[in-house]
């Protein structure tokens, strides 16, 4: 039977993603098969998991996926391996808001009855270390801190203070430390860190990282302290439709902001997905009926995207040709006339929209977000609801009012109501990323639309 744990931070920046990497590479050096998932709307995180244990990236996000739907996914894709690995997001209580557990660690280490390992970050502190351990330990009651490890310690001495503070009075194991350290550092950009496809020796890191951790860490304790995934308590129904239309999928270093379950909702509606570059292919794949541009980083490709004009004159023709076509974010600002670089200078893009964006030195927008599917939506149905969330440094100029708008968007409370969801043709692009779980059913209605293209063509 499958076992699992969290891996949880007292904060973000804590180093939760670089010991969740060497962890796992300890855990399959010892012949287990691991499944990571990351909990919240993270894109980033999930591919360096793929890249250690070589199976698709899965995400958890409560306020997003919901309960349901976030037990199906992890009872699904644990079912063939003999432990799960739940890296957190930011803090363990921190999610949604201040008032409540909604999309936090804590939250999912509930849901799935797993033990939370919590990495401390012990450059600052001594005895203190006590102090800190506590309160998470009391914070919540029906939670479990099974073992700490702290990060970022001088040395033995320093993480024997540590120890001490936690052991006098904190239930939790102290599983071990880990020195400072700078190859523990992955690099950053605007977006967090870089994808873990540009890091040309990331798998000689991850194991060199492997290697220093059981030299400080009991990994045993940690294997010890997993617990048994009791499946009979999750829902678990996945019918998957035979295939009945082809889906062209942008994937490339430019568009790599995608879940993997919003691509298998895709697939279990009958859809067959055909990836292709936006920037080293010349053409749309043939045969394809739909089209989804996800996000990812199109202003750091900007000039290459802009370079391939049969490229963005194959798409504007398709969307022209009334094909069912779904963007977001990054494949939103492909969409536009130009996208206005970080350095200022402007590139041509596709062209569907009348409208270019301009990326700026800071976050415009960051956080969950709630919509419904206004009347006049290409394929989606009115009156339809979906849960997603938004994080770009760009904004568009101004989309002209003629443009029509079918998401009426909430976000948080201190947020006004807005209109999204831009839609020319059969088209519809968005800076939301959806998360297709909050509503499957949009899912089914995108296929259903491409299925729709065949039989006009048949």
């Amino acid at each position: 039977m499958a076992r699992g744990f969290v891996i949880a931070g007292e904060r973000s920046g804590v180093g939760k993603t670089s010991l969740t990497l060497a962890i796992v590479k300890s855990l399959i050096s010892r012949g287990l098969g691991v499944q990571c998932f990351k909990v919240g709307p993270d894109f980033i995180d999930p591919g360096y998991h793929a890249a250690v244990t070589g199976r698709p990236p899965r995400n958890l996000d409560g306020w997003m996926m919901g309960k349901d739907q976030c037990l199906n996914s992890f009872e699904h894709n644990s079912r063939d391996v003999d432990m799960a690995v739940i890296e957190g997001v930011m803090g363990l209580f921190d999610g949604y808001d201040g008032l409540s557990e909604d999309g936090s660690t804590a939250q999912i280490a509930k849901w799935l009855n797993l033990p939370v390992i919590l990495i401390i970050d012990g450059s600052s502190l001594a005895r203190s270390a006590g102090a800190v351990a506590l309160g998470f330990e009391v914070y919540d009651r029906e939670l479990r801190i099974a073992g700490i490890i702290f990060n970022r310690v001088a040395g033995e001495n320093h993480f024997r203070y540590l120890c001490d503070g936690v052991q006098a009075r904190c239930d939790a194991k102290v599983l071990g430390y880990v020195l400072r350290n700078s190859e523990w550092v992955f690099g950053e950009r605007h977006l967090g860190l870089i994808m873990a496809e540009e890091s040309a020796d990331l798998k000689f890191k991850i194991a060199s990282m492997s290697r220093q951790l059981e030299q400080s860490v009991n990994i045993d304790e940690i294997v010890s302290l997993a617990r048994p995934i009791t499946q009979q308590q999750f829902r678990t129904v996945r019918h998957k439709h035979p295939e009945s239309t082809t889906i062209g999928v942008a994937r490339d270093e430019a568009f790599c902001f995608y879940y993997q379950d919003n691509l298998d909702y895709l697939e279990q509606q009958g859809a067959r997905l055909v990836f292709f570059s936006p920037i080293h292919d010349s053409f749309l794949p043939t045969g394809i009926e739909g089209l989804y541009v996800p996000g990812g980083y199109p202003e750091l490709y900007a000039a290459a995207l802009s370079r391939n004009k049969n490229m963005r004159a194959s798409i504007r023709e398709f969307c022209a040709a009334g094909n069912p076509v779904y963007a977001e974010c990054g494949g939103l600002l492909y969409l536009l006339q130009n996208l206005i670089d970080q350095h200022g200078v402007r590139h041509e893009m596709v062209g569907l929209f009348p409208a270019q964006a301009r990326m700026l030195p800071n976050l415009q927008r960051l956080g969950y977000v709630e919509g419904e599917i206004l009347k006049n939506c290409p394929f989606l149905s009115e009156g339809k609801k979906f849960r997603g969330h938004e994080f770009h440094y760009s904004e568009i100029e101004e989309m002209p009012q003629q443009v029509t708008r079918c998401y009426r968007i909430s976000g948080r409370k201190s947020r006004p109501v807005f209109y999204e969801g831009y839609s020319i043709y059969n088209t519809l692009a968005s800076y939301i990323h959806i998360h297709f779980a909050s509503n499957p059913s949009i899912a089914a209605e995108f296929v259903a639309a491409c299925r729709r293209a065949v039989a006009c063509r048949s």
